[in-house]
């Protein structure tokens, strides 16, 4: 059974005056429910796993020599081609994501990155690896672009945020096995030592197309497609063991319903350029294209993809070595991305944000100096300064941009917008990662340490425009925090109709046009109680 409700419902009711009390782990429905959501979370993993693979990849004798040493602009195609591939899925991603579910877009793109691992796996010739994580990317595109969704709308109330968090967070898990797994497999003698690793890129899709047939549709696609019953039918399950009459579930219900209607009845036809109609669209698309280019040009891309030149720069040559301290680096990020995900609501995100921005700031321009101390001095403490302040910059960065930007992105999206306004951020995100992957090593064999200087620069530009532009959106239901960018008005009407529609009393003065042709029936929350 359910928790009590911890308020009960009162002149104001509001989704956090009706949530259960208890322990989530108490409740075996509420297990099986963040047991699916794991599942969506490990979408994340394939491409955390794909970042580091490659940078593993790099550091093997038998990987370079198998594709002709790639350097340059070589080395940057074959890391970007999975980027080149995502861009290509991205116009068909939203359609796919609205049109047929959260769930089969999901599947779909497993089955095509398990495709792909497996000519990557076989490859013996460039053109065969590029055209393997060309694959990989396009089927990474449809996944990724449901399963954050689907996330979101699953989940518990109280746990939405800190899960759809944890979405991006995963990316390191996935990071963390690829890096063990070169940092192992770098001594088999045969080219299985780059095979390996690739092969077990595609695990998580094999899960993944095993188990998605049997997880819960989102209930608000399910409410947009008019399948009112089955919608109200999975919040009850999952969250209120199975009781439709929960006051908890039935203010689920008819807020996610009364914000659709509202959605609908100001753009029956959802076009992109809907996106950027409003002026509160507008405010959410700038906040959403800053977020998705800031958590690639931060100085991140040079560690993300090209670690092993900057331990070359800093005369850390030794291929264990760097391997090792890769592992270590994917391992120390987890831990501090997950703890940023559980602080979300208590700490709030403008304050992550914020304290992310300085923090990025202040230990990139040490990493820089120390840098720049190592190529003119050869100092060994220089050298380890760099590192120091890798791990820093990263502990910086991983307050904010590794658990927030998804979670974010989502949640002040209107459902009507959602896939699209999301396409939009991956599609800003694919565009920033070209120019990383294919700019940064040529950047480096050219400029060296100079060229941290530019990302100096771009992070002084990140801070004024967070401090400015940045909204905090924590203690707000799914729908409520959309409308946080509509007005304070869209956001008391939205919760207004919801308890009119359930039968909570709403506060004076905010009369809704649901109420002008029925009493509020007081008498339901007695009724819910009992």
């Amino acid at each position: 059974m359910a928790g009590g409700i911890v308020a009960n419902a009162g002149a104001s009711a509001g989704m956090h005056d009706l949530l259960h009390s208890g322990a989530w782990w108490k409740n075996s429905r509420r297990i099986k429910l963040n047991a699916w959501i794991l599942l969506l979370l490990i979408t994340s993993s394939t491409n955390g796993y794909d970042g580091s693979m490659m940078n593993g990849l790099q550091t093997l004798t038998q990987w370079k020599s198998a594709f002709n040493n790639p350097t340059g602009s070589m080395l940057g195609l074959l890391n970007c081609i999975q980027t080149v591939g995502a861009l290509c899925a991205t116009p068909l991603a939203p359609y796919a994501t609205d049109g047929l579910g959260r769930r089969t877009p999901i599947l779909a793109g497993a089955a095509l990155m398990i495709l792909g691992t497996i000519i990557q796996s076989t490859s013996h010739s460039v053109g065969q690896f590029v055209g393997a994580r060309f694959l990989i990317g396009f089927g990474l595109t449809f996944a990724a672009n449901a399963a954050p969704l689907l996330t979101s709308e699953l989940a518990y109330p109280s746990q939405r945020a800190p899960l759809t968090s944890l979405y991006n967070t995963l990316w390191y898990s996935g990071a963390i096995v690829a890096a063990w797994t070169t940092y192992g497999s770098f001594r088999i003698p045969s080219s299985w030592s780059w095979r390996l690793p690739s092969v077990l890129q595609g695990l998580p899709s094999i899960i993944q197309i095993c188990l998605m047939w049997f997880a819960p549709e989102s209930p608000r696609w399910l409410i947009s497609k008019g399948r009112d019953a089955d919608a109200l039918r999975v919040l009850a399950y999952y969250h209120a063991d199975g009781n439709d009459q929960d006051p908890l579930v039935q203010f689920e219900y008819n807020e996610i319903k009364e914000a659709i209607a509202l959605d609908r009845a100001a753009s029956e036809q959802v076009s992109w350029g809907d996106l950027f109609k409003t002026p509160g669209n507008r405010r959410r698309m700038r906040i959403i294209i800053a977020l998705a280019f800031f958590s690639q040009w931060s100085g991140n891309g040079l560690v993300s993809y090209y670690l092993n030149k900057v331990f070359d720069s800093i005369g850390i040559t030794d291929v264990s070595t760097q391997n090792l301290i890769n592992g270590i680096l994917q391992i120390y990020n987890l831990i501090v991305a997950i703890t940023a995900s559980l602080l979300c609501d208590r700490v709030g995100r403008r304050t992550l944000f914020l304290t992310s921005n300085v923090g990025m700031l202040l230990f990139f321009t040490c990493q820089t100096i120390t840098s720049a101390q190592y190529a003119t001095t050869g100092s060994h403490a220089a050298a380890n300064g760099v590192i120091a302040f890798i791990f820093l910059f990263y502990g910086a960065y991983d307050l904010a941009y590794t658990p927030l930007i998804v979670s974010y992105t989502v949640e002040i999206l209107p459902y009507q917008l959602r896939a699209k306004g999301f396409t939009v951020f991956n599609f800003a995100i694919s565009l920033s990662l070209i120019f990383n992957q294919y700019a940064n090593p040529i950047a480096l064999t050219a400029l060296a340490w100079k060229y941290y200087i530019v990302y100096c620069v771009f992070l002084v530009f990140e801070l004024i425009f967070m401090f400015f532009f940045i909204v905090e959106t924590k203690n707000h239901s799914l729908e409520e925090t959309a409308a946080l960018f509509d007005g304070e008005e869209k956001e008391a009407e939205l919760r207004a109709r919801a308890a009119a529609d359930t039968g909570f009393a709403v506060p004076k003065g905010q009369r809704t046009p649901s109420m002008e042709d029925e009493k509020v029936n007081e008498e339901m929350v007695e009724h819910h109680k009992m």
